[in-house]
């Protein structure tokens, strides 16, 4: 588990214009489960309510129980370690964990430690997150 800081990029947006007052902009801190074998963040309801996000369009997930769902996504800008980012997030059901998948892990350049099984920022890259986009052999 680690901590997410989850905000209304909508709202930042508005805020950044000097539509709205700083303080209106809506976020949330909230415990998230590192799970390597998702695809990217997933989001229970109730938290995707109490930060407003638009639902922005749909797709079909595979849960664990393998059953294929239609499941809302919603777009947010999402801080972990200290490392920001905006992706899509698939919204589960209220009071589902949510989950931190492969995308947000690898935008972030994040890494899990196997020993102590925390979340760290790559040792390589300690001040930006460092990507590989063409790797050539």
């Amino acid at each position: 588990m680690t901590k997410l800081k989850l905000t209304n990029h909508v709202d930042q947006g508005a805020a950044a214009r000097g539509l709205i007052p700083e303080t209106e902009v809506r976020s949330l801190e909230i415990d998230g489960l590192v799970d390597t074998g998702a695809v990217t963040l997933a989001l229970p309801s109730d938290v995707v309510e109490r930060l407003g996000l638009p639902v922005i369009g749909k797709t079909i997930v595979s849960l664990a129980d393998r059953a294929p769902r239609e499941v809302p996504i919603v777009a947010l800008h999402l801080e972990i370690l200290g490392r920001p980012m905006v992706l899509d997030a698939f919204v589960l059901p209220a009071g589902s964990t949510p989950l931190i998948g492969q995308i947000p892990l690898e935008r972030l350049d994040l890494l899990v430690d196997p020993k102590s099984q925390d979340l760290v920022v790559n040792p390589a890259s300690p001040d930006l997150p460092t990507l590989d986009l063409l790797r050539v052999a």
